[in-house]
């Protein structure tokens, strides 16, 4: 392979590296978009102590909520939390440290800690418990919090399609929180659905450029559905 080919051939030795206590941030929304193989090879791993950032932390028994079961996550820090039973039996229980977020300011911190920008202000949170410790301030009449960004040691993502230089393609609502994962971690790790050939991407539709991206594998999806609806 060519030093611009981002190819791995095993989930092992595309988290080869990953430490206890190490900050790990996962694409996903709910379980769509989730980069459920990954997550599957953190637990075969056994890391643990570890931080993760993700908008919610999957359900019982499936996405993060595996890493869960086995007591493998320290902190989590995320925007919603309402679907894993688990999940709050070890935050009122005291077993894991969880640090809430709004949901768009989560987004904000990951698209900083991408581009370099170490905080930023906000409005969100103002005069609420996400405020307490934080720097505030009064610009043109409007109150202010100072939020840091947050960058992670690994960024585990999900895309649809990728050539083998690692620019990637997201499907539909499936982008949510992976474009934004992808800049913000030392090793970006994407696991997609197809690997094309160099040349069949139109630069035009490419939403993670390769220059974020340090490892690519092709894998198979469960896709679960959270809620499955029908009619009556």
């Amino acid at each position: 392979m060519s030093g611009l080919d981002k190819r791995v051939g095993s989930y092992a030795e595309a988290l080869d590296g990953l430490q206890d206590g190490m900050t790990v941030l996962a694409g996903g929304f709910g379980l769509c978009g989730i980069p459920e193989n990954l997550i599957k090879e953190i637990r075969r791993r056994g890391v643990r102590d570890l931080t993760v950032v993700s908008n919610n932390c999957g359900v019982d028994g499936f996405g993060l909520g595996v890493l869960l079961e086995d007591r493998q996550i320290r902190k989590m820090i995320a925007s919603y939390v309402g679907e894993n039973a688990l999940f709050e039996q070890q935050l009122l229980s005291g077993e894991l440290e969880v640090e809430l977020t709004p949901q768009g300011t989560l987004a904000e911190k990951l698209r900083a800690g991408g581009a370099g920008i170490p905080a930023f202000f906000t409005a969100t949170g103002y005069g609420t418990p996400v405020a307490e410790g934080k720097e505030a301030r009064e610009i043109n009449g409007r109150h202010y919090i100072l939020e840091p960004a947050i960058t992670g040691d690994f960024a585990i993502v999900k895309g649809w399609k990728a050539d083998h230089f690692g620019n990637v393609v997201y499907r539909h609502t499936a982008q949510n929180f992976n474009p934004v994962v992808a800049t913000a971690g030392r090793i970006t790790v994407v696991e997609v659905e197809e690997i094309v050939e160099p040349g069949e991407l139109d630069p035009t539709q490419i939403h993670t450029p390769g220059i974020y991206v340090d490892r690519l594998i092709c894998g198979s999806f469960e896709k679960r559905i959270e809620k499955r609806t029908l009619r009556a």
